[in-house]
């Protein structure tokens, strides 16, 4: 009963800011998710990266390992899944990118905050950063058909990814005034993209629920699988291991339905999965969680 409550105290937060954000829609009430959305992957989600990569306490060795565990992950889910996509014979503009990267920042972040602290945040900064760089590179190729390298090194979060590495490697800390600026900034990316993430599914018109469904089913215990599988292959410690299968797992971002409807994929059906493995995680992920606590 106790791991029941522990696994419900690390959830709640997550899901009832999300919560939030779906009834403000509902109540009828303003909510501009592109400014949001371009403020926090601007600003506030780039000073998070920076300031927790420059002030980790994570051992090289242990961030290398978990840099290079997290690579393999998801270079196992692209073959996995470009294999599956065949095999079904689905739409790979369609469904290929949102079955391979997850929600890594807004429900990724928060979840290994409140269940392994502050150190769990910063090994989930991590394995974000470099899920965020193969999104906005191999998954916008995916989607578009083609993409430009220059305008990969334009976003921010590949900058302060870089940066904060950087800084880490050399040892480097910015004046104290300067990085606790950094920090507030950096502190608002956490409720603001969960909120976000409740306002934007709210907004969503799903389309092929059923099959959805299943793709979400599938796509939930395969990333767990693959998670577990390279944290054990890397040997990474407990809390390490545990930060990458959750972050592996999680459901399909929103960013995948707004690159879709941005670069002519088939939007509803990725909204459909949107919605359906986020309503799957409410029960997947507090029961992923208590196996890895």
């Amino acid at each position: 009963m106790s791991l029941a409550f522990t696994v419900l105290e690390i959830v709640a937060p997550v899901f009832l800011l999300a919560a939030c954000g779906f009834l403000w829609v509902k109540l009828g009430f303003e909510y501009r998710v592109e400014f949001v959305t371009r403020m926090a992957m601007t600003l506030s989600v780039p000073c998070l990266i920076f300031v927790s990569l420059m002030q980790t306490e994570i051992a090289p060795a242990a961030l290398t390992a978990l840099s290079a565990a997290a690579m393999a992950g998801y270079g196992a889910l692209t073959v996995t899944t470009w294999l599956l996509t065949r095999a079904l014979r689905l739409e790979t503009r369609t469904y290929t990118a949102p079955l391979i990267f997850g929600n890594t920042g807004n429900l990724g972040l928060p979840l290994a905050l409140f269940a392994f602290g502050e150190i769990g945040l910063d090994y989930a900064v991590v394995v974000f950063a470099v899920m965020a760089i193969c999104s906005f590179t191999y998954g916008i190729w995916l989607v578009s058909g083609g993409g430009s390298i220059l305008k990969v090194l334009k976003e921010p979060l590949v900058g302060a990814t870089v940066l904060g590495g950087l800084f880490l490697w050399q040892g480097w800390q910015t004046p104290t005034f300067l990085t606790n600026t950094l920090s507030l900034c950096g502190q608002m990316a956490i409720p603001l993209m969960l909120i976000t993430l409740g306002v934007a599914v709210a907004r969503l018109t799903p389309g092929r629920l059923g099959q959805a469904a299943a793709l979400s089913l599938v796509k939930v215990c395969l990333c767990a699988g693959i998670g577990w599988a390279i944290g054990t292959w890397f040997t990474l410690d407990k809390t390490a291991f545990a930060v990458l299968v959750l972050q592996l797992a999680t459901p399909v971002a929103v960013t995948s339905y707004l690159l879709a409807e941005k670069y002519g994929a088939d939007s509803d059906a990725v909204a459909g999965l949107v919605v359906a493995s986020t309503l799957m995680s409410v029960v997947a992920l507090p029961l992923l969680l208590a196996v890895l606590l």
